[in-house]
């Protein structure tokens, strides 16, 4: 398999050699890029209180867990050089009436759309909601505003599928799940992290790409074949005059040899921050050739620091679990990605 950190550096030449129109138009916007500042200690935060959202997963709901400290909870991101407006529940609603917006992704994907609910349910606490999953689609809807917020379980966006005879096949030019998301008003797409995954928890048995079948691949060059696909459907279905699409950058998690986030309290410092993630770069090279425009929700960097923000040994899976730094608390980190979701939305 290729050295990630080869490709990155590769990949850094060629993102350097124009300015990014998806911070472009950000910082048009804002009067700044917003996704660069700093983690200010906010009293006023959190913005919601997780024993107020019922319907939080287990493995998200750090505090009923028993998670002991607060401190990550009161963290607000404060960009350097304007302000980020404070996130306004009711007006989220009010940008979204008669709309349908979807999350399709893994858990990270989970993770967010899991909080866009609680921080609407806990700003409207009595407006009536409906809740329900079928089909593997969960669809959570205000009633009082035609307002549906789904979240689709597809860890590829790419097509994995059963064959006879063959097993599990990863199908790196399909995408016949957009059928699913063909019809939604907001779509915000995640994938990265189960593109990693080897031995027992490896979800396929081949991967397919043109007229090749293989048993593996590099995976960051499988990986953005199948961005390539995903961008193609991008282009040739969705209207940007009717739709927003959003891509959930690149989550990190902080598992690094024998350090990982079990016992922090508090974010890293900022300093130069750690290098950007080789799957990121190749998410930016993506979206910076695309005809249709799509707006990067770019937290890798800023989630880099919060290494206290993480379930760790409170993920609800009993003592013998392992420490989860992928996932999020909640209330906690995935509430700022909303709040970036809110200031971009149109």
């Amino acid at each position: 398999m290729a050295s990630p950190n080869f490709l990155a550096i590769i990949l850094s030449y060629f993102l350097l050699l124009s300015i990014s129109t998806v911070d472009g138009k950000i910082a048009q916007k804002f009067g700044c890029d917003i996704f660069k500042g700093n983690w200010v200690y906010d009293n006023s935060y959190p913005l919601y209180d997780s024993r107020q959202c019922p319907f939080i997963e287990t493995q998200f709901d750090c505090q009923k867990n028993g998670r002991p400290d607060k401190e990550y909870m009161k963290y607000r991101w404060q960009p350097s050089g304007c302000p980020l407006p404070r996130f306004n529940g009711v007006d989220f609603l009010r940008k979204i009436r008669g709309k349908k917006l979807i999350f399709v992704g893994d858990s990270l994907s989970l993770n967010q759309w899991q909080s866009l609910t609680c921080l609407l349910h806990t700003a409207l606490p009595l407006a009536p909601f409906t809740s329900h999953t079928l089909y593997g689609l969960s669809t959570f809807y205000f009633p009082g505003y035609d307002a549906s917020l789904l979240f689709y379980r597809n860890a590829f966006l790419v097509d994995l599928v059963d064959k006879p005879n063959e097993g599990r096949v990863l199908l790196l030019d399909s995408i016949t799940n957009s059928r699913v998301w063909g019809e939604m008003d907001i779509l915000v797409f995640d994938t990265w992290h189960w593109w990693l995954h080897t031995g027992r928890k490896q979800p396929w048995e081949w991967i397919a790409h043109g007229n090749k079948v293989v048993e593996d691949m590099d995976r960051l060059v499988a990986y953005e074949i199948a961005l390539n696909t995903w961008a193609n459907w991008i282009d040739t279905h969705v209207d940007p005059s009717k739709t927003q699409v959003f891509f959930q950058g690149v989550s990190p998690d902080h598992f690094s040899g024998i350090r990982n986030c079990g016992g922090h309290t508090r974010p890293l410092a900022g300093g130069g921050g750690p290098a950007v993630p080789a799957a990121e770069l190749v998410l930016q090279k993506i979206l910076n050739s695309m005809a249709t425009p799509v707006q990067l929700l770019d937290v890798t960097a800023l989630s880099q620091l919060r290494i206290d923000a993480h379930p760790s040994f409170y993920g609800g899976h009993g003592v013998h679990a392992a420490v989860d730094c992928t996932h999020w608390c909640l209330t906690g980190l995935p509430d700022i990605w909303n709040h970036f979701l809110y200031a971009m939305l149109r």
